[in-house]
This record gives C-alpha cells, structure tokens and sequence, in this order.
C-alpha cells in the first residue's frame, strides 16, 4: 500500500501548490507512481500539470458529492507515472454542502481505499486552511509535508498548525505523523532567512528537511506554462531542489 501524504499550511502562499507538483513529478520521474490530488478549489495544482480545469468532465467535487467511481476520474498527465485527481472550483461550497452529512470528515479517506494499492505515493494538495477540505486531507494521510516560507511570522504560524495537527491525530487519525517541515523561498542573501532557518531547525530538530527550497524566478514561471519546473527548466537550480526532496523523502519512507 502506497504512503499518502497531506501538504498542508493554513497560511497561503508558502508553495504547498508548487512542492505538490513538483515533488510529485520528481517521484514519477524517479519511477515511482504518483498520484496528486488537488483539493484547492483555486485548482492550481491540476492546470500547473498541464491539464484544462474547463474540459474535465468529473473532479473530485463529483466523488464528495456524487459517489462517482474515483477510477472515472483519474486523469494521465504529460509526467510517466503521474496521474491527477483534479479539482474544481465548486470545492468551495463543499463544507455547506456536507454540513449535515454522517462521517463528512472521512470522504477522502473513503474515496482513496480502491486506488492505495496502485501508487507508491498519494500527494494531496490542501487548501490554505484548516477547514473540511483539509481536515479531509489529514484523516486520509498518514504523513504531512509542511512548507514554510523563510519569512517573518513563519514560525507563529508553524506552531499553530502543530497544535491541530495533534488534535487530528489525537481525535480523529491516529496514524498521522509529520513526515517532515519543508523551508522554502529561502534567500540566502537576506538575514531574515537566515535566521528563520536557524530558528525552525532549533525548535523541530530532524523534522526539517535538509533540502531548502530557494527563490527561483523559474519555479514561478513554470505554472503559467502548465509544466512541472524539471519540465520547463530542468536544469535550474529549482529542479536540482525537488530531486534532492524527492529523494530526501524515499530515504524517510525506507528507513
């Protein structure tokens, strides 16, 4: 049975997106079969793999809702080994429309059990909050990635986003463990960033990846492309990054 892990921040724009796509396609390319799940109703993980949010026919919003067969609504991408459970917009009624619906915490969960044999690895894309969309996520993973930005506020955030994630784990998924603190947009030319660095490996110790994530203007162009960064600029500093995780995260699932 593959490792599902849940990329969660409530804070926005730290690159749980950007790492979902991008150490995904690492793992595919290093082959591994992937599956990224996009539960963002902004759906920026399934166009960032190239795919026409406009021209799904089903997403994950139909499997919440629906009871669609989740084998229906699995989609190639142009990445060998990289399948996408897509997003859509409509995910952002979806706490309204399951108010009053038993077991709405455990959908995801339910979902994935007839595809967890066919993917060493389920990545999961989460929104930037803690609401069903994300609690959804946690119970259905058994690990976390957490991207932190090296930025002021960073570690105030971090440490509320621990305590709910052991409220998680002591209330409803007691499987669920940090696989590790990801640091990214890491200038290091900047003190700030350095000290942010300094700080969160003191307080979390190994749960911070020896891999950090440095500003790239590459990896931010990519996305507008609809291409993972080892795609669009496989030799930028960005690419070198994720392969680096990718392979960071297959020694922790071996050990």
């Amino acid at each position: 049975m593959g490792i599902t892990i849940a990329i969660v921040n409530q804070k926005g724009g730290v690159g749980k997106t950007t790492t979902a796509i991008n150490l995904g396609t690492a793992l595919a390319e290093s082959g591994k079969m992937v599956l990224l799940i996009d539960t963002d109703p902004q759906v920026n993980a399934t166009s960032g793999v190239g795919v026409d949010v406009e021209k799904l026919e089903a997403s994950l919003y139909d499997l919440y809702t629906q009871g669609k067969d989740i084998l229906q609504v699995l989609y190639p991408t142009s990445i060998e080994n990289l399948h996408l459970l897509p997003g859509s917009s409509d995910l952002s009624g979806i706490e309204v429309e399951l108010l009053h619906e038993a077991g709405r915490e455990t959908r995801l969960k339910n979902i994935l059990t007839a595809v967890q044999d066919a993917y060493d690895f389920i990545l999961i894309d989460c929104p930037p909050s803690l609401g069903l969309l994300t609690v959804n996520a946690l119970v259905a993973a058994q690990r976390v990635i957490v991207p932190v930005q090296c930025e002021y506020y960073a570690l105030e955030g971090l440490s509320r986003l621990m305590k709910t994630l052991d409220l998680v784990k002591k209330e409803i998924n007691p499987a669920l463990d940090v696989e590790g603190i990801l640091l990214t947009m890491h200038d290091a030319r900047t003190k700030l960033s350095g000290e942010v660095v300094k700080e969160t490996r003191k307080f979390f110790g190994d749960r911070v990846y020896h891999t950090q994530i440095s500003r790239d203007v590459r990896i931010s162009e990519a996305p507008s492309y609809g291409q993972p960064i080892s795609v669009y600029a496989r030799r930028s500093k960005g690419a070198d990054a994720y392969n680096k995780l990718a392979k960071e995260l297959i020694a922790h699932v071996h050990q």
